[in-house]
């Protein structure tokens, strides 16, 4: 089985994006506030949008599984106040639940968190133990910097995530490490933003003891770990100076690292540097780079070719394909397990 776990809703019908905007406007003008029943979104436009989408690529390139969570863009965490992230958080984990109740074969959810800059974390629980009990999500987005690029966030080693650790640690799921939109002029969303947080989360673990507080919290950093890979001799060098343990004790046992790398020689890197038991196989299709690759004919985004042509053994593709998924993620684990069985 091929597993990507790094899927985002990106192609949802536009009735969705015509809600937030409504939403968005009616934070300056309240009586222009709409109301969650005014978004009427049938499980035909659900159906299409998925089937001409994601299935169809899904189908083309042989991956049978996404874990599936909300546009990470879309999560906009700075956008508004805490009720405003609360109602689109809600609206944005159930239209994943439902295409994954559409899809049941293809897709198993994740969800947002309804972050807000200055708030306290533990007001993300409920939205968590929703998603986790009634929809059996697997995992949780978790925004570093929910002030969309302005870093105003505690660093992730600081208690005020605890509460969040804490809850992902009962109900035994993983986070992907994952910003959303920038509204720093200086950072690119997708191009500089997302890469940065990256590299940024990794090296705040790597300073911290985090995982002492917490021996069995898990991250997956996404897009093949921004600076981390190509900088591994400088990470590892500045963890002997902060007289930190080696890597592989201090961090890997808690960090994971997935193959949103949209090139040969980076997946290549990716897989030399990186223990092949920390990667995990993820594509992010139709996400931040849709087009052709002019030098191999193929889309960037099609990361299973450039893991079939990796020099990596067949049981070290597994893990990566699969294996490693269902280890990092328990309740995927779970689940089939009992569709298995």
């Amino acid at each position: 089985m091929i597993i990507d776990i790094h899927g985002h809703y990106t192609t949802a019908p536009k009735a969705l994006e015509a809600w937030r905007n409504r939403q968005i406007a009616g934070i300056a003008n309240p009586s222009e506030m709409p109301r969650v029943s005014d978004l009427k979104i049938d499980d035909d436009a659900l159906r299409e949008s998925i089937e001409s989408n994601q299935l169809r690529l899904m189908r083309e390139r042989g991956i049978d599984l996404t874990v599936f969570s909300p546009r990470a863009s879309f999560m906009a965490h700075h956008i508004g106040d805490f009720q405003i992230s609360s109602t689109w958080a809600a609206i944005c984990n159930e239209l994943c639940y439902r295409v994954s109740q559409l899809f049941p074969e293809q897709f198993v959810p994740a969800a947002m968190l309804p972050q807000s800059p200055g708030v306290d974390i533990a007001t993300c629980i409920p939205e968590l133990v929703k998603c986790v009990e009634q929809y059996g999500s697997v995992a949780v987005n978790l925004n570093p910097d929910p002030s969309g690029g302005h870093w105003t966030s505690p660093p992730l080693s600081d208690r005020y995530w605890y509460p969040i650790y804490e809850k992902m640690v009962e109900y035994d799921v993983p986070a992907m490490i994952h910003v959303s939109t920038s509204c720093n002029a200086c950072f690119h969303t997708t191009g500089a933003h997302y890469l940065n947080a990256d590299t940024t989360a990794f090296m705040q673990c790597l300073t911290s003891d985090l995982f002492r507080d917490f021996p069995t919290l898990r991250f997956v950093i996404p897009h093949g770990g921004g600076a981390v890979p190509y900088h591994w001799g400088r990470f590892r060098g500045l963890a002997q100076e902060l007289k930190k343990p080696l890597l592989e004790e201090h961090l890997l046992r808690n960090v994971f690292f997935d193959t949103c790398v949209y090139h040969q020689p980076g997946i290549d890197l990716l897989t030399r540097v990186i223990p092949v038991d920390n990667i995990l196989f993820a594509s992010e299709m139709i996400g931040a780079v849709r087009g052709i690759d002019p030098r191999t004919g193929h889309y960037f985004d099609d990361t299973k070719r450039y893991i079939e042509a990796a020099h990596i053994d067949a049981q070290d593709r597994y893990k990566i394909y699969e294996g490693n998924a269902r280890r990092v993620y328990p309740r995927l684990d779970a689940a089939l397990n009992r569709r298995e069985h």
